[in-house]
């Protein structure tokens, strides 16, 4: 029987990383501290954790930084509505 192993596609880029390391730009502000990475060389996502940490993107922590999206435009759009200008006596 024929086993298939699948192959890793060979990436300059992947070893530039591999050899010194990712070099992060900021690709989205989630919030005032969560924000979202990319590397110019891989495009590798991070993201900032609790502690302020860089950490790589998993499927979980893009589902959460989405849902935290929403809520920040929702909160925000509350807030446009409420704060009105007020006089002053």
């Amino acid at each position: 029987m024929a086993t298939n192993t699948p192959t890793t596609s060979f990436s300059i880029a992947r070893l530039y990383c591999a050899i010194f390391g990712h070099n992060f730009y900021l690709s989205k502000n989630v919030t005032k501290h969560i924000k979202e990475y990319k590397c110019s060389h891989c495009q590798k996502e991070a993201t900032t954790n609790v502690r302020g940490r860089l950490v790589l993107m998993t499927p979980k922590l893009k589902e959460i930084n989405t849902a935290l999206i929403e809520v920040q435009a929702k909160k925000m759009a509350r807030k446009s509505k409420t704060s009105k200008f007020q006089s002053t006596r």
